[in-house]
């Protein structure tokens, strides 16, 4: 529930945000019920695996989780990227050395840093601290007040932090990796995944996915970002 613009609490207490929109959309077209719940992303595999979800639908990165879940095809780009303060003279990942840098417990961007296959581990050693944090929202009130110098992040929170606060914060032009967005469901469920990649296609071809894109665009989300069709 705080994973902007992916899925979020609106100004008006509701549920919204990008990934919810579609998969309300994905729902509807299927005769499925939706139903909207918020977890601790620590806790997602124990939810999944025990049935008190369906699937994980909310900025879920597929890279380098293959093996533990049946996914959709992948439909949105992404990337982790380094966002700092805007004149805290950090222009580069070279310049991270002794810093201070956060991130989100369990993300993609942890993993990448120093997960049980991090690519780049090298430059996470040279971080004075790698800490994690719940989620986002509190990382980036952390790097504006200055107790960290650095937020590691997936792109879309990257885009939708800088979209709201364009004089607060600068992304790093050298993204940490590339990767995927997919729809994540217990292992072996290759019935769901499916038809939820199929409803994505068409949803591409009709313009919905244009038309929520739009929506989304002030807080960062970007059509040009989109890969299923």
């Amino acid at each position: 529930q705080s994973y902007p613009p992916y899925g979020f609490v609106g100004n008006d207490g509701n549920f919204t945000g990008f990934d919810l929109d579609l998969a309300a959309e994905v729902a509807s077209r299927n005769g499925w019920d939706i139903q909207l719940e918020p977890i601790d992303w620590d806790a997602k595999d124990t939810l999944l695996n025990s049935g008190a979800i369906t699937c994980i639908w909310n900025g879920f990165t597929m890279e380098g989780r293959e093996n533990d879940y049946t996914f959709s095809d992948p439909y949105m780009l992404n990337a982790q990227v380094i966002v700092v303060k805007k004149g805290s003279g950090i222009t580069s990942l070279a310049d991270l050395a002794g810093k201070n840098v956060l991130t989100q417990t369990d993300s993609a961007a942890y993993d990448v840093l120093a997960g049980d296959e991090a690519t780049k581990a090298d430059l996470k050693a040279t971080f004075a601290s790698l800490d994690t944090i719940g989620e986002y929202n509190t990382a980036f009130m952390q790097l504006e007040s200055g107790a960290v110098d650095a937020v590691a992040c997936d792109l879309s929170i990257a885009q939708y932090q800088l979209a709201a606060k364009p004089d607060a914060y600068t992304q790093l032009d050298e993204p940490l990796s590339s990767e995927h967005y997919a729809v994540g469901f217990k292992k072996g469920d290759t019935k769901s995944a499916d038809a939820v990649t199929e409803s994505l296609k068409a949803l591409y071809e009709d313009g919905t996915v244009k038309d929520l894109c739009d929506k989304y665009a002030d807080y960062g989300l970007s059509f040009d970002n989109w890969v299923l069709k």
